[in-house]
């Protein structure tokens, strides 16, 4: 495909805390397409949030194209996308979309893109199963295990009044209707797209069954969010399973990652594109294993409650836009301390849980 309307990339990448990005700080501009390997496009869509960006590939398959994530169903994201197929489909149609995991930035306008170009729709089905029961769980008043479940993080009582008033299923406004079929793959699954043959790598953690791709012999991860180069993908235990313990499933699935060769090109949902995948999966794991040190040695000073967790795991004030994400993200290192009896905790109905070392 003939690229249009690209800004030159530097001459020389860049290397930082012991990651090499050969592209360095630039990246494609809205709607322009950058081929960072023959036949694998970059597409970075700008996002309306404090992350202000999705990083989309596009792949040649040679009679089709295969998108990979998809962003939000903003407007502005629409209109991104408009453009894109114009240049598309006037070379060739799409056949396939895969959505790496259910979080809306890498979902959100799966159904609309699949309606707009008749693609197959690709993705886990632990991933497809979860975005199905989010989307069908709308309510006026959030259920009473969320309630308890914040209650005994430590939500104060205007908190918990707060999260009546706001009402449940947030989820469904940031998802276009899904498809109602989709192909599963599966961990080991093969993609041949093109030239190209991609290896599913399922990790764990950030979401239940997240894909990622590896062409082997081409030396290239498309990561999503299961390996990011300058920030931490959220690990939070939810309220449907709050015995859950995601940052096991986080860590094993960094210990997997690193059978992977180190010299990958990843290809990030956030960031840029980046070689030291074993130095940055070490990074990731050393960052948590300090956090639950830190947290352990904070426990035996005296009882504490999940929110009274935050400055030690965060090291700042948590606002209410974040509060979920934190909350989940603290009983998920707290879980993780209490399954290798590192920590317990003391639970009183109608109160927090008291956690100690």
């Amino acid at each position: 495909m003939t690229e249009t309307s690209l800004s030159q990339p530097p001459d020389r990448g860049e290397t930082r805390r012991g990651l090499h990005y050969p592209l360095g700080r630039w990246h494609p501009e809205p709607g322009d397409l950058h081929e960072v390997a023959s036949g694998v496009f970059w597409l970075r869509m700008p996002m309306p949030f404090s992350l202000d960006h999705i990083n989309l590939w596009i792949l040649d398959g040679g009679d089709h194209w295969t998108l990979v994530d998809t962003a939000i169903p903003a407007s502005s994201c629409k209109d991104v996308w408009r453009g894109v197929l114009a240049k598309l489909l006037a070379e060739k149609p799409v056949g396939r979309l895969i959505s790496t995991h259910y979080h809306p930035d890498h979902l959100g306008l799966a159904g609309w893109l699949c309606r707009k170009t008749g693609a197959e729709f690709v993705m886990t089905r632990t991933e497809y199963l979860t975005a199905r029961m989010l989307l069908g769980d709308r309510r006026e008043e959030p259920p009473e295990a969320a309630m308890r479940f914040s209650e005994k993080a430590g939500y104060s009582r205007a908190q918990l009044d707060k999260m009546r008033e706001d009402g449940w299923g947030r989820f469904a406004s940031a998802i276009s209707p899904l498809p109602d079929e989709y192909t599963r793959i599966a961990d080991g699954d093969v993609l041949t797209i093109g030239a190209r043959r991609w290896r599913v790598v399922v990790g764990s953690g950030h979401t239940p069954e997240h894909a990622c791709l590896v062409d082997d012999a081409g030396t290239l991860m498309i990561a999503g969010d299961q390996v990011l180069p300058r920030i931490t993908s959220n690990v939070s235990v939810h309220q449907t399973e709050p015995m859950a313990n995601p940052l096991g499933d986080w860590l094993d699935s960094i210990e997997r990652l690193r059978a992977l060769p180190n010299d990958l090109l990843v290809l990030p949902a956030h960031g840029f594109p980046f070689h030291g995948l074993h130095e940055r999966l070490s990074q990731l794991d050393a960052d948590h294993r300090h956090k639950l040190d830190m947290l352990r040695r904070y426990l035996a000073d005296r009882p504490r409650t999940a929110m009274q967790t935050f400055e030690i795991l965060f090291g700042r004030q948590i606002d209410d836009r974040e509060m979920g994400m934190a909350v989940g993200e603290a009983m998920a290192h707290l879980r993780w301390l209490e399954d290798a009896g590192l920590a317990s905790r003391t639970v009183k109905r109608g109160a927090a849980d008291l956690w100690q070392a």
